[in-house]
């Protein structure tokens, strides 16, 4: 891959715990290709793609020790047919051809802005030559108009002219630009790097450490929608030259680097691989022999998507709240956001513990069970990265019924109400919910539900709107399957306060507080617990 690596990162020289398992490809070799080389092909919106093919003069490209009969490159535009086929190729308008070499382009979603590599040149093109005589390899920044013309072009801020920086490509967000650069302080000949794009510019570079960089080169970056890192090679085991490998790319931490295999990899130079998640298609080039020159553009389809996993583990333990004792058998499931079961087990009879392997980056919901207990449901997320500590999320349990004074009452918090208000809150039709299912888990169960005021207003008022209170929280509990004939009520008004606010001046904390409604067992039934 001669030409590429001279262009894009050596101008010295024309030569250069996770599960994963590699996709299935099927390639073709493109029409657009010439007999010198054609590579780096990036989409440009869903129906075009951009690609460096040689300029219209053969230019003798000299450097330190060998003269190559390659002509310097430009970007060129092509079309994608119904078959995924490239056609109707022609030249990029606008600024950005200049006299030397320009290559690999990343656009913002937009197409209104595009990053691209070029030679390192000044505003009159004539080459810019660091301290050891080379005109490096630049990344620069354009404005893209409606007519697809590129303008007021510029140089990054982290350039130099004493090394390469190129090949840039940019998360589905535009908030991340991946490059390679042989800049000093790499684990190896080149490197890949990230920098975040924000309103105020960029970040300074991060490299992306050893589980994709090694001593040896990186190139050819390309970020797919699902976080999916595409590079090349030569140092990672493979096939032989620069081979395509994949890396999944966490919030810290990135997985093992996974060879492509064949036919995407071969012998030769495989580079420059780009993939549309969505319709498993894309392109990558090739040196190998049965091209049509000297690097080829070759298209392919993805048959069988890569796999690349990550797990969190997610443990606890199961306990009575109230007494901290332990509840060996409790069974703890797993949903998924939409309230689907993905994994369900029951708590160890020694220690009442429990364990979940759950994939990263994940919302789900732990939901424990037991005889004598309500649910008990826990809301988390696992963390968007390899190598992390478990999740430790115990669940405490509680009973079912507790007794207060000689009345024995469903063990919920108080539902609450507004002010002068009888509508039930989502915070109290969360409450409700537990009284619903404590009245289908004991079908002979009956239940006396009682309303109350604060002590604010008058009596008859206050005696009417707890008459409210206690049918809308009937209401609810009726709507929701459960036989009228089970649930009795009474309107008490501000006759029961929970706080006495009569001759003092009450906060509204403590006015809150007598503004509910509590749930008595009226059939005495015989509650068993296992324990």
């Amino acid at each position: 891959m001669k030409e590429v690596c001279t262009l894009l990162l050596l101008a010295v020289s024309l030569l250069i715990g996770a599960q994963t398992t590699p996709g299935k490809h099927s390639i073709k070799l493109s029409t657009i290709n010439t007999k010198q080389a054609d590579f780096g092909v990036n989409f440009m919106g869903d129906d075009k793609v951009i690609f460096a093919s040689p300029n219209d003069k053969v230019t003798i490209v000299r450097r330190v020790w060998r003269e190559n009969g390659q002509p310097y490159l430009d970007l060129y535009v092509g079309d994608i047919d119904s078959l995924g086929n490239v056609i109707n190729k022609r030249k990029l308008g606008g600024e950005v051809n200049k006299r030397l070499h320009e290559a690999s382009v990343a656009f913002t979603n937009d197409l209104n802005t595009v990053y691209f590599s070029a030679n390192n040149y000044n505003e009159k093109e004539k080459s810019i030559r660091g301290k050891e005589g080379f005109d490096y390899i630049q990344l620069y920044k354009a404005r893209v108009n409606d007519t697809g013309e590129w303008s007021d072009i510029e140089k990054l801020p982290f350039n130099s002219d004493d090394f390469n920086t190129g090949l840039p490509s940019l998360s589905s967000d535009g908030k991340k630009l991946y490059f390679a650069s042989d800049r000093p302080g790499g684990l190896g000949k080149t490197d890949l790097y990230v920098v975040d794009v924000t309103a105020n510019g960029y970040s300074e570079p991060k490299n992306l450490g050893p589980r994709i960089n090694t001593e040896e080169r990186e190139m050819f970056p390309f970020i797919a929608d699902d976080n999916i890192l595409y590079f090349s090679s030569n140092g990672h085991p493979g096939y032989g030259n620069l081979d395509v490998f994949a890396s999944k790319i966490f919030d810290n931490t990135v997985s093992e680097a996974l060879n492509l295999e064949q036919p995407i990899n071969s012998p030769k130079d495989d580079f420059a691989y780009i993939l549309k998640n969505e319709e498993k298609k894309g392109f990558f080039s090739s040196n190998r022999g049965n091209g049509k020159g000297d690097d080829d553009i070759y298209s392919f389809l993805e048959d069988d998507e890569l796999f690349i996993d990550c797990l969190q583990e997610v443990k606890g333990v199961v306990r009575d709240k109230d007494t901290k004792e332990l509840i060996p058998g409790a069974i703890v499931q797993v949903l998924d956001a939409d309230g689907n079961q993905l994994q369900i087990t029951a708590a160890k009879e020694d220690d009442a513990s429990f364990s979940f392997l759950i994939p990263c980056n994940t919302d789900i919901t732990l939901v424990g069970t037991n005889d004598g207990y309500l649910k008990e449901e826990r809301s988390l997320k696992t963390l968007n990265d390899l190598d992390t500590d478990p999740i430790v999320e115990d669940l405490e349990m509680t009973p079912d019924f507790k007794m207060v004074g000689d009345e024995l009452l469903i063990n919920i918090n108080v539902i609450y109400f507004d002010f002068d208000k009888s509508n039930i809150r989502p915070d109290a039709a969360a409450e409700l919910d537990k009284v619903v299912e404590v009245m289908k888990k004991y079908p002979e169960l009956d239940i006396f539900a009682t309303s109350h005021t604060d002590e604010r207003g008058g009596s008859r008022y206050n005696m009417r709107l707890s008459d409210r209170r206690a049918k809308s929280t009937v209401d609810y509990i009726l709507s929701k399957g459960i036989d009228a004939e089970r649930i009795k009520s009474e309107g008490k008004g501000e006759t029961e306060p929970a706080v006495d606010c009569k001759g003092k001046t009450c906060t509204e904390e403590e006015h809150q507080l007598n503004r509910r409604t509590n749930f008595k067992v009226v059939e005495q039934i015989r509650i068993r617990r296992e324990k």
